[in-house]
């Protein structure tokens, strides 16, 4: 590639990048029996890390050497009344950023789940067919996976974008269910399907009102309308006019909501941990679970014209970063932990993308991806050890056992919570500054949320740490005598994920969150824009860190951290005190506000409720009763009352024969007469 400062991005590097984990998936899926295991890790692993490579190569060029961005078609599907259906690329600063984290975390998963899945076949029946090539079918769906999500953050039109969009969520299906002999397994990829389907609904109506509305899918011809629709209204209900663009972005950030698992959708990600470990890193890290967030940031210019679907994306985000917390303080499975850590720090990405600090969002999108999917692999490489127990009762004191594990662990959790110079505390605090410069509606109960949420997940983070590398060993004999470090394709994924994780935020925080790195692939009102205000006091990274140690979240982040030391290292007893005292908060908490329940009883139990009344009444009744049975009966009934008049007697007959004639008659004789 030139690497001019006039150059242009080749068309053929990008389909190279998008195509080549497509290709190790079709050889390891169609051809498992005959290249093997090593054939299956190998051909994927190749895949993806030349998809990473060509990514720095073209981040290189956009970012460092000046390159333009790269929009346009590569393949036009069929044009329809003047609307083109196309495949196409936009490849900017904010893509560029997407297509190289993605990359890279699906890298370091691939190579994990040479370790993690090694005796998969243990978790199979001698008898299930399933159980068959497991290990290379894996690795097909997890390439699989990283090709859907490229053509996704990739895509330059609205059909693209929706392709990749319900691509990622058929493979996540998948792959939440790849041990299918488990019932818990389908129950959780049929339930993060079935409620990814409600989101999808409301971002295929959101799509559909787009076209509609512009006569376009393509990104900068929508992009370049939306200034003179901004006050377009339509109305659903005769006298009640509605914005078009609120309601286009709210029905867009449904979509969002599934995919990111913002409340009351998010109830699909916490049982999605029946999965193998490396997919929940890849799925609920870097890539699928974050599509709402880059989705709402690619849309920029249509929500800036909307404060009311901005205050909608804040409040939703608020409430999700908060409460989902909670639940964190109150699970003893190891992953699930994480996992809802992962729907509070969603809620942290929502909350910036509603206060317009899109370039936050897209920050801590960033650090999130590299320290996430760290502690996740970090659970998983916990779970080697542990011989597959996720119950942190029955763990501690692992330190000594898992020395690679438990530093790295500690530096995610560090990032995690916002330790000032780690990653995560650039993003974090950034977002946080930037909620407290907003007057979008809701502001104020967003920053009380991302603020009290810097405690709760100081807690939580350092309980999980705690409970599982300290204190007492409550393993049993036999586990405890065969612990030991984790083999170097667990261990060598996480030290690469930990370097960003401590460092990244460090470089990249004064040109992604206060300077001109996206350029114009994000669009912030000047109203809005409170990035702008923060970037006047910004004085370099050390400025930053001193700044934020003298700030209210450093010290509930330090305060949560010693609550959960003290808690759970020093007095242990504290906690079934709190338990005790706290029952109804407790319970409520384990119950997961009811959502669970609720989305059973009413949608569940109402759908097979409404299925058994459909069959008893519309099948039984009137296909089976009615219509079948009942014209059987009549053939019957009519052919019962004819046998009657065949009585074999003559006079019987001449006296029917006698009475058709006078009916005859009548019918033609009669109304001859009377006119």
């Amino acid at each position: 590639m030139d690497m001019t400062p006039n150059m242009t991005l080749s068309e053929n590097v990008l389909l190279s990048i998008v195509l080549a984990p497509l290709a190790g998936a079709i050889v390891a899926g169609l051809f498992s029996k005959a290249i093997g295991r090593a054939g299956a890790h190998w051909v994927t692993i190749l895949g993806v890390l030349t998809s990473f490579l060509l990514s720095l190569t073209v981040f290189k060029a956009l970012v460092f050497d000046g390159a333009a961005k790269f929009d346009a078609t590569v393949y036009t599907w069929l044009v329809s009344e003047g609307v083109k259906f196309e495949v196409g690329f936009l490849v900017d600063k904010l893509t560029v950023l997407m297509m190289t984290v993605v990359t890279f975390v699906s890298l370091m998963v691939h190579i994990y789940t040479i370790g993690y899945m090694a005796d998969d076949e243990h978790n199979w029946d001698e008898k299930s067919l399933a159980g068959k090539n497991s290990y290379q079918r894996f690795f097909s769906y997890i390439s699989l996976f990283t090709f859907s999500m490229l053509m996704l953050v990739m895509a330059n039109n609205f059909m693209q974008l929706f392709f990749g969009w319900e691509a990622v969520g058929v493979v996540s299906y998948l792959l939440i269910g790849f041990w299918s002999t488990r019932e818990t397994a389908i129950y959780a990829n049929l339930k993060a399907f079935l409620v990814n389907r409600v989101g999808d609904f409301g971002f295929l109506l959101g799509i559909a009102a787009v076209l509609m509305s512009f006569n376009s899918l393509n990104y900068a011809e929508v992009f370049a309308a939306a200034p003179r629709m901004a006050d377009a209204t339509f109305q659903v209900f005769p006298g009640v006019d509605w914005s078009l663009l609120s309601v286009i972005g709210i029905l867009l950030f449904v979509g969002a909501m599934g995919k990111s698992a913002q409340m009351p959708l998010h109830v699909w990600l916490p049982d999605s941990m029946e999965g193998p470990t490396p997919i929940s890193a890849l799925i609920h890290a870097a890539t699928m679970v974050t599509a709402g967030i880059f989705m709402v940031a690619r849309m920029s210019p249509i929500y800036e014209l909307s404060e009311t679907a901005l205050s909608v994306v804040l409040v939703i985000g608020a409430l999700t970063a908060f409460f989902t917390g909670l639940l964190g303080l109150v699970q003893h499975d190891i992953k699930r932990v994480v996992a809802y850590s992962t729907l509070s720090q969603l809620g942290y990405m929502t909350v910036a993308l509603g206060a317009s600090a899109y370039s936050a969002a897209i920050f801590h999108l960033m650090t999130h991806a590299f320290f996430k999917a760290l502690l996740f692999l970090a659970a998983g490489s916990v779970i080697i050890a542990m011989h597959h127990e996720q119950d942190m009762r029955k763990m501690g004191g692992l330190k000594k056992y898992m020395p690679i594990t438990y530093w790295t662990s500690l530096l995610g959790s560090l990032a995690l919570i916002g330790f000032p110079g780690f990653s995560g505390f650039f993003s974090k605090d950034g977002i946080i500054e930037a909620v407290h410069h907003s007057h979008i509606a809701g502001s104020s109960l967003a920053y009380f949320s991302v603020t009290a949420g810097v405690f709760i997940t100081a807690l939580y983070s350092f309980r999980m740490f705690f409970l599982v590398f300290h204190g007492q060993e409550r393993m049993d004999e036999h586990t405890r005598h065969h612990l030991h470090e984790t083999p170097a394709v667990v261990t060598v994924p996480l030290m690469l994920l930990a370097i960003p994780s401590v460092i990244l935020g460090f470089f990249t925080v004064g040109p992604v969150l206060f300077g001109d790195y996206f350029g114009d692939a994000i669009y912030v009102a000047a109203a809005h824009d409170g990035l702008a205000v923060m970037g006047e006091h910004f004085h370099g990274a050390f400025g930053f860190i001193l700044h934020g140690m003298m700030g209210l979240p450093f010290w509930l982040a330090s305060a949560g951290v010693f609550t959960a030391w003290f808690i759970y290292m020093k007095r242990p007893d504290i906690a079934d005190v709190f338990q005790d005292k706290l029952s109804v908060v407790h319970r409520i908490l384990e119950n997961k506000y009811g959502f669970d329940d609720f989305n059973q009883k009413v949608f569940g139990d109402g759908s097979r409720g409404l299925g058994g009344l459909l069959w008893q009444v519309g099948d039984v009744k009137v296909i089976d009763g009615a219509a079948v049975n009942g014209s059987a009966r009549l053939v019957g009934w009519f052919s019962t009352v004819v046998r009657h008049i065949q009585t074999g007697y003559l006079y019987h007959y001449a006296f029917a024969m006698i009475i058709g004639l006078l009916v005859l008659l009548s019918w033609v004789v009669v109304p001859g007469f009377v006119r």
